[in-house]
């Protein structure tokens, strides 16, 4: 045997004895699945979860993620035997860039989630431990509707949580099954609680029904009025109530809304103002629903977002402060009582979309269009506009290989 097969034999297993002893690695055959174009429909669709690697070999973070994935894999094997109920699988990247492209990879390696086919928006971003992995899967195979038991139950129902309810004859029926269907997906984001046989028949008298609770107290419940049978339009009612138009942003959620890759419109506020929140998700759905999907609406705690205030020269004493964050720069909404005013808050995500407010943080107002009041403060900050704040709440370099990506200067 030659000099170098024979160090290659040994240097293999170092890395095997490595591994068992580091506990990431057991014997016996993975259950990882690679997916291609030919395969990847019919097994995620055949799949109740699917948790899927998309990889790039030579990325350093995807080389130490393999035996963590692959260990991860043999528990959720063992303790979920059904080989459709959890599958987890993998894409090479640099072997079918179009799955990645399908899918919106932008760094590698990302864990995606998907029910039954269905890519859910929350991608894995917890640790990366077999330990970890294995306790995810487990949450998903917890049941997220909760059987009520009594009708005590529904008038103690928690009014600040979004809540959505369904009565049904049995549990046995597909209109149950759609309701169960949308509920895994939507576990997140809202509470559900369903009733079945006499606990559910007050509420019958025209068939299985759901319902919507909003969250707060006094605030009229809101009846599904579409056909049970049908997933796609019960989903869409579902998540038109559970996600809210104007999302929280957080420390734990600024990552995802980050690599959405779309600019912030943020109201900073304090916690116990709700009023100019209600004020501020009211002028969004007036002004502003025609711009969903190019900017994210959003609202943030003022004190814990104390750093980002001071990139634009505020403070929590001057909130409440509406501002965009392109992820070049930041632009304040020149005067916060002007927000009810017919147009105005559109105008000035239209004036983000034109390009008018980089221009104008760079070299000050049009001179043909200059709004009364702003000269004083886009000259001040002209020649040193605010860089982007939320930008470093991005996937980390330290975590991810990032893909380059370009964005149009704003």
């Amino acid at each position: 045997m030659k000099l170098s097969a024979i160090l290659s034999f040994l240097s293999e297993r170092i890395i095997c004895v490595t591994l068992l002893v580091m506990g990431l690695s057991t014997p016996g055959q993975t259950e990882i699945t690679s997916l291609d174009a030919a395969n990847i429909d019919d097994i995620l669709n055949n799949a109740g979860v699917s948790l899927v690697n998309f990889y790039a070999d030579w990325c350093r973070f995807s080389q130490m993620l393999h035996p963590i994935f692959e260990e991860a894999s043999n528990i959720a094997r063992e303790e979920f035997p059904d080989t459709k109920q959890v599958v987890f699988a993998r894409v090479d990247c640099d072997q079918h860039s179009d799955i990645a492209q399908r899918y919106r990879i932008s760094k590698y390696p990302t864990l995606k989630l998907f029910r039954n086919g269905m890519m859910m928006k929350r991608e894995y971003r917890g640790q990366r431990s077999v330990a970890a992995l294995a306790e995810f899967i487990r949450q998903q195979q917890v049941d997220p509707v909760k059987e009520i038991q009594s009708p005590e139950e529904l008038k103690t129902v928690d009014r600040s949580k979004r809540t959505i309810i369904g009565y049904f004859e049995k549990k046995d029926s597909d209109n149950y099954h759609t309701f169960e269907k949308v509920s895994n997906i939507l576990r997140d984001d809202c509470v559900f609680l369903a009733a079945f046989g006499p606990m559910s028949e007050s509420e019958r008298f025209n068939g299985d029904n759901i319902i919507y609770k909003p969250v707060g107290e006094g605030v009229p419940d809101m009846v599904y009025l579409g056909s049970l049978t049908n997933f796609d339009l019960t989903y869409a009612w579902a998540q038109d109530k559970c996600v809210p138009l104007v999302r929280e942003i957080t420390f734990e959620n600024g990552e995802e809304l980050t690599e959405e890759g779309i600019p912030f419109l943020i109201l900073f506020h304090l916690k116990e103002d709700n009023e100019s929140l209600e004020k501020f998700q009211r002028e969004v759905a007036r002004q502003l629903i025609s711009e969903k999907g190019s900017i994210n609406f959003l609202h943030a705690d003022c004190d814990k977002f104390r750093h980002p205030l001071l990139h634009i020269q505020k403070t929590p004493a001057d909130c409440p402060v509406i501002a965009i964050d392109s992820f070049r720069h930041m632009y304040v909404f020149p005067d916060y009582k002007d927000l009810d005013t017919p147009g105005k808050l559109k105008q000035f995500v239209l004036d983000l979309h034109s390009g008018k407010l980089h221009r104008e943080f760079h070299h000050g107002p049009d001179p043909t269009d200059s709004t009364p009041g702003q000269e004083d403060v886009r000259g001040d900050l002209a020649s040193r506009p605010p860089e982007s704040s939320f930008q470093k709440l991005a996937p980390s370099e330290t975590r991810y290989t990032i893909l380059s990506r370009d964005r149009d200067e704003l």
